[in-house]
């Protein structure tokens, strides 16, 4: 590792005081450091992983390169957690001081910081993965990482049903109400798949089509060229005010869109986004839920969460009028994730919901 560090440090000299170019900077640090022997590793694998070390992120690059790979995680140091086909732990050498160095180069992108007053972060990689950091007092000894790693390629229902992930009667169903122009409300636990299906819905959308998207952070895949995409924006340490998910939804109202997508309604946001999809807008958004009816009953709790004045008599309605369907997602022992409902929403379902 001494060895890496050495080539990559040469190289950033090289580059900075002669203006070298990167692979010429590479193959002199290279040259400079045969000098006093290569040792046991070969020079085209020091070379890669010199070039890693200053245009990937070092140690986790690979992990990130490998199609197969959904996450990666780190608890501690000197260890990798990944799940492809099924969890993996590796061991490998990358100390606490690499860790941290590695999550202020992803975060470079973003423009977003972790540090003491925000010792927690979501922000998205330049390739559109999902990075979530938390560091010390939060965590109690190292630093948290988890990258939900992004998937390449545009994702339709076909695809989708191609993968068994949805019934042929079930994609019928979900391709009419897009063409349609019904709400739909996706429910499921984490990592169900409910971020990948509403992607593909979305893919649905006709080019004329205006959609604008309220999200925590960037996750959304799609080629659509009438899109407005946003994302919260958290408070800096410098003064910067915080932009939540209920100011976004605000502002996409004055945006003229055809379609609205809400990602990951959690909190008082919720009472936004009914008021918004009772405009005559149709939407998707996206909640943590067990099932199709307990995605309906979050929606009678978290908008109680905007005020004292929300009442069940405004809500029921509220919710009849915002949504059409609500799509159930699961993901099973094996990792397959999977629509298992299709629930319409209607007076005698709400009024079953507890």
């Amino acid at each position: 590792m001494e060895q890496i560090q050495r080539v990559v440090q040469r190289a950033r000299d090289l580059i900075v005081s002669e203006n070298f170019a990167l692979s010429g900077a590479v193959s002199k640090a290279l040259d400079l450091e045969a000098e006093s022997a290569l040792g046991p590793i070969a020079e085209a694998e020091l070379e890669g992983l010199a070039m890693r070390e200053l245009t990937g992120l070092g140690a986790l690059q690979p992990f990130l390169d490998d199609p197969q790979i959904e996450e990666i995680w780190i608890n501690r140091p000197n260890q990798i957690h990944y799940y492809s086909d099924n969890h993996h732990v590796v061991e490998l050498p990358l100390s606490a001081a690499e860790i941290r160095n590695l999550t202020m180069r992803m975060l470079a992108h973003s423009g977003r910081r972790v540090d003491r007053l925000t010792p927690y972060v979501d922000a998205t990689l330049r390739d559109g993965s999902r990075l979530h950091v938390v560091i010390p007092e939060i965590t109690k000894h190292h630093w948290s990482i988890n990258i939900r790693k992004f998937r390449y390629g545009r994702i339709t229902l076909e695809k989708l049903h191609d993968f068994d992930a949805v019934t042929s009667e079930q994609l019928a169903k979900l391709k009419s109400a897009m063409q349609q122009r019904r709400s739909i409300l996706i429910a499921g636990a984490t990592q169900a798949g409910k971020t990948t299906l509403m992607s593909a819905l979305l893919a649905e959308l006709s080019p004329d089509e205006r959609l604008v998207s309220c999200e925590d952070t960037f996750e959304l895949m799609l080629e659509h060229e009438d899109w407005v995409a946003m994302q919260v924006r958290p408070q800096s340490a410098e003064g910067t005010r915080e932009i939540g998910l209920r100011e976004l939804v605000k502002q996409s109202l004055r945006m003229r869109p055809s379609r609205l997508v809400i990602g990951e309604v959690r909190g008082p946001e919720a009472l936004d986004m009914l008021v918004a999809l009772n405009s005559g807008i149709p939407g998707i958004c996206t909640l943590h839920a067990n099932s199709a009816r307990q995605g309906l009953q979050k929606l009678l709790t978290l908008p109680l969460l905007a005020g004292e004045n929300i009442t069940e008599s405004f809500l029921r309605p509220t919710i009849l009028g915002a949504f059409d369907l609500v799509v159930f997602c699961r993901r099973d022992e094996s990792g397959v994730r999977r629509v298992e409902e299709i629930l319409e929403v209607s007076d005698e379902v709400l009024q079953r919901t507890p």
